[in-house]
């Protein structure tokens, strides 16, 4: 059930994530500026990483400690799932309050393949920036591009652990 439409792209996200598995892919790294809760959370100099992989979640923060972008790493706590469920539809696209963050990772969560490895990065406080942040004076950051190449590399190195 689409219970706030401000939340609309996690409907894209999950179509992206249905896609991926039907082409096979083995791996899904995500990137979005999903919640602002995470911007509450995490503050604009660090990124929220959620996954279903502790080797992929340390590739990645491993990755972005290379490259200079900051990521921590936050629950997938099954528990939060039930705020989600509806009387009606399967699933709803938000919760009824709690974590945002975590609720939005767990919604996205519930449409990876269950043998797929995934990591969902939150950027919404990191993405842009007024004041300057390392290589940019403002606007647009890429925040989470330089981390996502470098792991890339790293799993193309070892031939996708």
């Amino acid at each position: 059930m689409v219970e706030n439409t401000d939340a609309e792209g996690r409907l894209v996200l999950i179509d992206g994530l249905a896609e991926a598995a039907e082409l096979g892919a083995t791996h899904i790294i995500d990137i979005a500026t999903l919640t602002g809760a995470i911007q509450r959370a995490l503050g604009n100099s660090i990124g929220g990483l959620f996954s279903n992989s502790e080797g992929l979640a340390i590739t990645i923060t491993e990755s972005g400690e290379e490259c200079g972008e900051k990521w921590w790493r936050m629950p997938l706590d099954e528990e939060y799932s039930e705020s989600l469920k509806d009387k009606v539809a399967d699933i709803r696209n938000i919760a009824d309050g709690g974590p945002g963050a975590i609720t939005a990772a767990l919604f996205l969560k519930e449409f990876v393949k269950k043998d797929l490895q995934w990591a969902h990065l939150d950027i919404a406080g990191v993405a842009f920036t007024a004041n300057g942040y390392k290589y940019t004076e403002h606007g647009a950051t890429a925040f989470g591009l330089k981390t996502i190449v470098e792991t890339v590399k790293r799993y193309s190195a070892d031939e996708l652990r």
